[in-house]
């Protein structure tokens, strides 16, 4: 009696050991938002719909929030005491957030860079300089759970104009970055003017005989080139407003993650006129399981008004 005790009770253990080694075997799994093209402003009711985007998100459990760009709306044209207000006015309402969230920048976000502005370069806030004292580094990366990101700025002055490109100090430092990944680390990348987008095929409005940079990465192919070595699995972008998954080489994602402020900004009519379907205001739920990935879209139950 005495061994069959002793043999049912090791028995017991193994079986009680099973569910932490399969525990180990798991991939991890976790959650994040998607919050892009944002367009912060006291007008026509975006901060009422802004915190019931920080509201909804709140409620879903999510590991963290990311976003695509343009969270003010505008600084492009100076006036200094209004772009400092916008970002003033951010800064306050994402204290609402019960999880950490990562910004990105976007061409709303460059400071006084227009003809038309009544500052120029030598002003310290120039350029990027009034989001980087506001919000930090407009480039970064970061790891979770065994994926790294990668966000980017991906707007740059020329002209008095913004244009799409990664400048050459950032791909220097992007190229330092990605010699500290392993090859097979999942890697997903952040940022506003994407890197591939359907949009302007889908509704063009000239003929394309021109890359329009100030709508897609001048240097692209460079920037992707890069990554040719690496498991990049997701590219997140921000700009167009609308919603598009492209799945490019059964390899990497290129997702555009609508946005919180509809399209036109919160001037969004379900029919404009112009043939063009504009999506509700939102944002995306990431799922992620190992290297997997699932998205939906969070409309926040907002209707954009003209006042």
């Amino acid at each position: 009696m005495k061994v069959k005790f002793l043999l049912s009770f090791c028995f017991g253990c193994f079986l009680s050991e099973l569910p932490a080694q399969e525990a180990i075997s798991q991939p991890d799994t976790f959650s994040f938002i998607f919050m892009t093209d944002i367009h912060l402003q006291p007008e026509r009711g975006a901060a009422m719909a802004f915190k019931k985007a920080i509201e909804k998100s709140n409620s879903l459990n999510a590991d963290f929030v990311i976003t695509g760009g343009d969270l003010v709306y505008d600084v492009l044209r100076g006036n200094f005491e209004r772009s400092d207000s916008l970002f003033r006015l951010y800064k306050e309402m994402i204290k609402g957030f019960d999880i950490p969230i990562y910004h990105c920048i976007g061409n709303h976000e460059l400071f006084g860079i227009y003809k038309e502005s009544d500052v120029d370069s030598t002003h310290a806030d120039f350029k990027f300089g009034m989001f980087e004292r506001h919000l930090g580094d407009t480039y970064y990366s970061f790891d979770h759970k065994g994926w790294h990101f990668i966000v980017l700025n991906s707007i740059e002055e020329k002209n008095q104009r913004y244009i799409g490109l990664i400048n050459e100090p950032q791909m220097e430092w992007l190229k330092a970055d990605l010699k500290k990944v392993h090859p097979a680390t999942p890697i997903a990348i952040a940022l506003h003017i994407p890197l591939v987008s359907t949009y302007h095929q889908v509704y063009p409005k000239h003929p394309i005989d021109a890359v329009p940079n100030e709508l897609w990465i001048y240097n692209r192919k460079e920037v992707l080139d890069l990554f040719k070595p690496y498991n990049l699995k997701l590219v997140l972008q921000g700009h167009m407003h609308w919603i598009e998954d492209l799945n490019i080489q059964n390899k990497t994602r290129f997702i555009t993650g609508g946005s919180i402020a509809g399209r036109p900004s919160w001037r969004r009519r379900l029919d404009s006129g112009d043939g063009v379907y504009y999506d509700e205001e939102g944002f995306m739920f990431f799922h992620v399981k190992g290297e997997t990935f699932t998205w939906e879209y969070i409309d926040i139950n907002w209707e954009s008004r003209e006042e």
